[in-house]
């Protein structure tokens, strides 16, 4: 179910301080007396800003809980972002989140069929409102929970566009695992059997943790692209920038989505957080380059956890680093 952020909701999260303006307190939310629909489609906001809180996809791919605690961090750091010449409110939508958070509590991965359901359930939700948000001109900003749900963001905007769509991905995993019950680790498998993606393309892939019969996957696939953090980071045997040119070339000719699992980045509290990856910069720069091209249909950031650290900053860091991840993209749209 979706709930609808209240004004009071948002206001809450906001620190006011005089003389300072917060995008907060400019960012536009819906009037829950009005048409849902109605709303949303004569909204003066290009960018809409969702939530899936949940860990459940996560939890049956044998991962730890927790990715469901970084959206609340996330929306409440954007919010207190100042409002200046470089971003405004006024043309985003806070607009809520999809509720599983009873369900995340009382969930257990030891029922392979009713873990497929939950997940697929949440494949549903999530599909039917991006459906929605692009068939009315909406640029969805989707923070999770877990990768699984690049899944419904796909088999979204491929149902409104009528068509199949790329997918760019910046992660240390494919996320091809095999078609068994649905988790975070084949959402775009399934979408690629359902004929939802098209050309796909897996930024930072870590050699450790790549099996081989993924990579026979790959070469056996013309629509499947890669590079490996080793080559980029370790090897230098080319360079981010020129890889950033070679994804955009593979994926940019049609409608795409933009996927940052933050797995990517190094020592980030993540769901399978590493001491090895991308830095900030580098995942910022990333998310400029995309969200700066005019086929760029959402930014889906993923598999923030900050309950993997027990650093008392934690939480409010991990909300820091979406935040940025959000306004970056807003800017690169924009401008």
């Amino acid at each position: 179910m979706l709930n609808i952020f209240s004004q009071n909701e948002i206001n809450d999260l906001i620190t006011h301080k005089e003389g300072e303006v917060k995008l907060g307190e400019q960012i536009l939310v819906l009037n829950n007396d009005n048409d849902f629909f109605e709303e949303v489609e004569n909204s003066r906001a290009s960018f809409v800003i969702i939530g899936v809180p949940e860990d459940i996809g996560v939890k049956v791919n044998t991962g730890i809980g927790g990715t469901h605690t970084s959206f609340l961090p996330a929306l409440k750091a954007f919010l207190n972002t100042y409002e200046n010449l470089f971003i405004s409110g006024k043309n985003i939508l806070a607009l809520g989140y999809l509720d599983y958070l009873e369900t995340v509590e009382e969930f257990v991965a030891n029922d392979p069929e009713k873990s497929d359901y939950l997940v697929k359930q949440i494949d549903k939700d999530l599909s039917e409102l991006i459906h929605f948000l692009i068939s009315v001109g909406k640029t969805p900003i989707i923070i999770g929970g877990g990768q699984n749900n690049a899944y419904g963001n796909i088999k979204g905007v491929s149902t409104a566009k009528k068509q199949a769509i790329n997918v760019i991905n910046l992660d240390s995993h494919t996320d091809l695992q095999q078609l068994e019950e649905r988790h975070s680790g084949n959402a775009f498998s399934y979408a690629l059997k359902d004929g939802y993606l098209d050309n796909y393309f897996m930024f930072g892939l870590h050699e450790n943790y790549t099996p081989q019969y993924i990579f026979e996957y790959i070469h056996d696939h013309l629509n499947i692209e890669y590079n490996m953090f080793e080559e980029i980071e370790i090897y230098k045997s080319t360079t981010f920038e020129s890889e950033l040119q070679r994804a955009k070339n593979f994926i940019e000719d049609k409608p795409f989505g933009l996927e940052i699992d933050l797995d990517s980045l190094e020592s980030f509290p993540s769901n399978a957080m590493a001491p090895s990856g991308f830095s900030s910069q580098q995942v910022r720069r990333f998310v400029h380059y995309f969200g700066n091209n005019k086929n760029v249909s959402y930014l889906h950031i993923s598999e923030g956890n900050p309950l993997m650290s027990n650093a008392k900053d934690n939480t409010n860091q991990v909300g820091k680093f979406i935040s940025y991840l959000i306004s970056d993209f807003i800017k690169a749209k924009n401008y």
